[in-house]
């Protein structure tokens, strides 16, 4: 049969000894899938490419097994983005062995390169767990996009936390993008797709989530960012192995430091004793990454907790009703629970939310454990 244009950049994947180097320097040579499939043996061979790698390449013939997974991929609502197309992210492009193409559930962030990943254990502690969310929802409410695995543990943690920021959050699989995995986050995977997030992935529509498919995957997590921060890990970790891949990709990487007396830590902070910057919040990130981070709002200078001071904060993006509406139940003597603040505002948890932490981290409200809020004391 006649391969399709996508079949081609699918098979391009898919031959025996094309590997991410062959296929880029075919793809410099040729310009696309189908024009390298449409070589003979010695064009091949003579563009660099070892002769049973050509003649594999002549020789491939499975393209209509890769129409009917293009077919199931369009029936899913993916989509196939090739080295070609414009909406190849920028970051990906610079790694040193980029996908020549890979399938997406979702939107990809359109001409933005703000993507910052969070990685760490899946049997993560309480307060890994809680840092994980913390900042991905304030990276969100910086406008960036919140990159990780969709795991259990920190990864998880770090797809909520992003959509409590009312952000967008692209899960990356070592695994088909039809298989949510693992199975108990398909209603966080739909979420993040309705709030304009993506699943990424580079393997076949089916492939199974197989031990060996995520130390590969882990370099396409680093690869859309420009920083890695490993919230939790232990001394044998796949987090680390995304750290390792991140800074041979030059990404910025960042540990959040934990107690010596627990394993779950270990990793992270050996990662600390090696150089990655030591985070022990948002503002770490963001200093680090502020030259890249050109679209992303950044946090005003830091002003006494006047009446004076909150004014900017209320007038910002038209929310004026809805930071009056929480302020308005708080004070500084007095420490509010967060479900209190919900329902007396009438807004909903993931407004407040985001209100709250718009207002801590202008200096307006503060923070207390249990979920408990006041206004600072002025």
């Amino acid at each position: 049969m006649t391969a399709g244009s996508d079949a081609c950049w699918i098979a391009l994947t898919r031959v025996r000894g094309v590997g991410a180097r062959v296929a880029h320097l075919l793809l410099d040579k040729f310009g696309d899938a189908p024009s390298i499939f449409a070589q003979r043996e010695e064009d091949l061979v003579a563009a660099g490419v070892y002769r049973p790698t050509a003649k594999n390449i002549v020789q491939f013939a499975n393209f209509e097994e890769l129409e009917k997974e293009l077919c199931e991929l369009a029936r899913i609502g993916g989509t196939l983005v090739r080295w070609t197309d414009e909406n190849y992210p920028a970051n990906l492009r610079h790694i040193p062995d980029p996908p020549p193409c890979f399938y997406v559930r979702g939107a990809l962030p359109a001409g933005e390169n703000g993507c910052v990943a969070i990685v760490g254990a899946r049997a993560a502690s309480e307060a890994g767990l809680r840092m994980a969310q913390r900042l991905a929802m304030e990276l969100a409410l910086k406008r960036i996009t919140v990159v990780s695995g969709l795991a259990r543990g920190i990864d998880a943690q770090a797809h909520r936390g992003a959509l409590e920021g009312n952000g967008r959050t692209i899960a990356v699989m070592g695994c088909g993008i039809d298989i949510i995995y693992p199975s108990e986050h398909r209603k966080l995977a739909e979420t993040m797709l309705a709030q304009g997030g993506a699943i990424v992935g580079e393997l076949p529509l089916g492939a199974a989530p197989v031990a060996e498919n995520f130390p590969v995957r882990n370099r396409l997590i680093s690869g859309l960012c420009l920083g890695v921060v490993v919230v939790e890990a232990a001394e044998k970790s796949g987090s680390l192995i995304t750290a390792r891949m991140a800074l041979e990709q030059d990404r910025q990487v960042f540990a959040v430091p934990g107690s010596p007396l627990t394993g779950k830590t270990r990793g992270s902070n050996r990662l600390i004793k090696e150089g990655a910057k030591l985070v022990d919040c948002v503002e770490d990130v963001l200093e680090e990454l502020a030259p890249q981070l050109l679209n992303a709002s950044q946090r005003p200078a830091a002003a006494p907790a006047s009446k004076v001071a909150r004014e900017p904060v209320l007038k910002r993006d038209g929310r004026e009703d809805q930071f009056q509406s929480v302020i308005r139940h708080l004070s500084p003597s007095e420490r509010v629970h967060i479900d209190s603040i919900v329902e007396s505002s009438g807004l909903n948890a993931q407004t407040v939310l985001g209100v709250l932490l718009e207002l801590e981290l202008a200096g307006t409200v503060t923070q207390h454990p249990g979920k408990l809020f006041s206004l600072a004391q002025i």
